[in-house]
């Protein structure tokens, strides 16, 4: 028999995650199938539930419905109640469990595949949102000297300083509040690598040997890395590594096998030019 898995966003034409899953499936002898459904921006919660009636055993989520897939869980794990996001939903009967892998994938990517260490290092994330909770507590488990978010909106970084106040000390405000201060990894985890809308950045911003760090994959120079360049960065990264590693978890959790990622990681890779 074989197990039914999907990723489901919008939009989701763009997602390598199908082709993921099913190198890891031949790679791990797993009997599965893994296909992408674009859910209506209303109807996150229908699609699950008819995925589910379908037969499916699992899914992963991404943009714009990391939120929700949270709020429909039955069973959060402490890394989805934590985030109060989630990336992965596991289907056991009628019981919903939520994962998120983001934060783990993030920082693999970071520290074993890109040999980049983060204990002791002053590190920035520009984005507030779902990506952004699933990535701080991973992150703030390596140590690092600064663990900063940064928003368009203030008030929403505030926020995440307040949910996290228990387990991180975070530096939050808006863009113009970072000017004179310099970071060694800057993380971008807006959406602006697909609208390309380049971030309000202030001059400075980077670090000598900074890694510039787009969570957006296959998209070449996005306007954040293009940013990254004109301010002299070299070390430049998209998020193709993360999105491997996540899966890698997320199957893990699935189907009880962790998959290697080195071989899918270099054939995903685009060229940042």
């Amino acid at each position: 028999m074989t197990d039914r898995y999907a990723v489901i966003g919008h939009p989701i034409a763009h997602s390598k995650s199908p082709l993921i899953h099913r190198l890891f499936a031949q790679a791990t002898s797993q009997a599965m199938e893994y296909t992408a459904i674009e859910a209506p921006l209303d109807g996150f919660d229908n699609t699950v539930r008819r995925f589910m009636a379908e037969g499916g055993r699992g899914v992963n989520v991404t943009l714009p419905f990391k939120l929700q897939a949270f709020q429909i869980a039955t069973d959060p794990m402490e890394s989805a109640q934590l985030a109060g996001a989630a990336n992965a939903l596991r289907f056991e009967g009628d019981r919903i469990q939520a994962e998120n892998f983001d934060g783990i994938g993030l920082v693999r990517d970071i520290q074993h595949n890109l040999g980049t260490a983060l204990a002791g290092k002053r590190v920035l994330i520009c984005g507030a949102g779902g990506a952004t909770r699933g990535a701080l507590l991973p992150l703030a488990k390596c140590q690092p000297a600064v663990l900063a978010v940064a928003n368009r909106t203030a008030d929403t970084a505030h926020q995440l300083r307040r949910d996290f106040a228990a387990h991180i000390d975070l530096q939050t405000g808006g863009y113009e509040g970072l000017s004179g201060e310099t970071f060694d990894v800057v993380i971008n985890a807006t959406s602006t690598g697909l609208s390309q809308t380049p971030l309000p950045l202030p001059a400075g911003l980077f670090a000598p040997d900074a890694l510039a760090y787009e969570m957006v994959y296959g998209k070449g120079l996005t306007p954040f890395l293009r940013q990254a360049q004109a301010a002299g960065v070299s070390r430049l990264a998209d998020g193709v590594g993360m999105l491997v590693e996540q899966a890698a978890e997320a199957f893990a959790w699935w189907r009880g096998v962790r998959p290697s990622t080195v071989s899918v990681i270099r054939q995903l890779t685009v060229p940042l030019t």
